[in-house]
């Protein structure tokens, strides 16, 4: 792979949603076609704006995945050109520093990891739960399953959780390169059951045994569908609350983050009242699964899934995909109100 000679892609990086959801795609895109990029106005449209730590572990993991040229890595930059040269896989290790999402550094590089010619294994130190990113649980339960059903070879071990504010978590992606199929995801199947999960760091244990317990009220599930687990003190003060419902062909997986003077109770409540909302939707993909399964699907060239209306993350994630050529995306509604995902021809 060789980008010199090429001139920049230029990308926005206000449009749309106006987070770092573009440099993320954008970074993964560059990697694999060979091309070099130049990111303005990055995270414009957020309360801090530019690259913080964890968006700046994003752009140094894919540096040295492919052993890019870069100015403008340094935090609070809104800046970047990024001009990768050879895709390298191998093993490799990060840390954020933070609690910063240790999925969205993984969801960076792992499309591009599958296209490189050797295993790798990459060690990530951070947040495994934040607020503003899918979850470890969902990349485990819900996104990774699908990214096997299109042939790819990959396992995340995560060595221990890292919960918001104090992060201290360790995750392990392994990947073996893999030419992706295409997937159509246009119904659940069988429902085979409702599960959940409270996690506790420095929060007493009874406030998880009340958020399962709830939850297994409002579903009325059985003892070896709910489980809780009590963390060591580096990751606390934190409590998280998973609740998924798996499916013959998908699991939807929500997760709430326990607050102080919120009761367990409100806590599960919530959790069950954004799963019942996909549940009564009659949509197969979920709103952050469909974000996750956009790229692989473009780099498959095929298939489709069908969900509700695109959210502004979505759509804008299909606007930066169209920037770099390749298979086009596109977003059809359906007679029944669902909307359709699909690789275009």
């Amino acid at each position: 792979m060789q980008a010199q000679g090429r001139s920049n892609i230029e990308i926005d990086g206000s449009v749309g949603e106006g987070g770092g959801q573009i440099l993320r795609t954008s970074l993964s895109l560059s990697v694999i076609t060979g091309r070099p990029i130049r990111i303005t106005r990055i995270r414009a449209g957020r309360e801090k704006p530019g690259l913080m730590r964890q968006h700046l572990t994003c752009v140094k993991a894919a540096q040295q995945i492919s052993a890019a040229e870069v100015e403008g890595a340094e935090l609070g930059s809104s800046t970047l050109v990024f001009r990768p040269q050879a895709l390298v896989g191998g093993s490799h290790h990060f840390a954020i520093g933070t609690a910063g999402s240790t999925s969205l550094v993984l969801q960076t590089v792992l499309p591009a990891l599958l296209c490189a010619k050797e295993i790798s294994r990459m060690t990530v130190e951070g947040g495994t739960h934040n607020m503003l990113a899918p979850s470890t649980c969902f990349l485990q339960r819900a996104f990774l399953p699908q990214l096997r059903r299109m042939g790819a070879d990959v396992s995340l071990e995560v060595v221990r959780e890292g919960l918001f504010p104090a992060g201290g978590g360790a995750v392990v992606l392994q990947v073996r390169p893999a030419a992706l199929h295409g997937l159509s995801l246009c119904e659940r199947g069988t429902k085979q059951s409702i599960q959940a999960e409270a996690l506790l760091a420095s929060v007493p244990e009874h406030v998880g045994l009340r958020e399962i317990t709830a939850v297994a009220d409002h579903y009325k599930l059985r003892r070896e569908h709910i489980r809780h687990r009590v963390l060591g003190s580096r990751t606390g003060p934190g409590n998280v609350l998973s609740v998924w419902a798996e499916f013959e062909n998908v699991v939807e997986l929500v997760t709430v983050h326990g607050e102080r003077r919120l009761p367990a109770e409100q806590v599960a409540a919530k959790a069950c009242a954004e799963l019942d909302a996909y549940l009564d939707s009659g949509a197969v993909v979920g709103e952050y699964l469909a974000d996750q399964l956009l790229l692989p699907m473009w780099l498959a060239g095929a298939g489709r899934f069908h969900c509700l209306a695109p959210s502004l993350h979505t759509t804008t994630n299909l606007q930066t995909l169209s920037l770099f050529g390749g298979p086009s995306l596109v977003c059809e509604k359906l007679a029944n109100g669902a909307h359709e995902i699909r690789v275009a021809g």
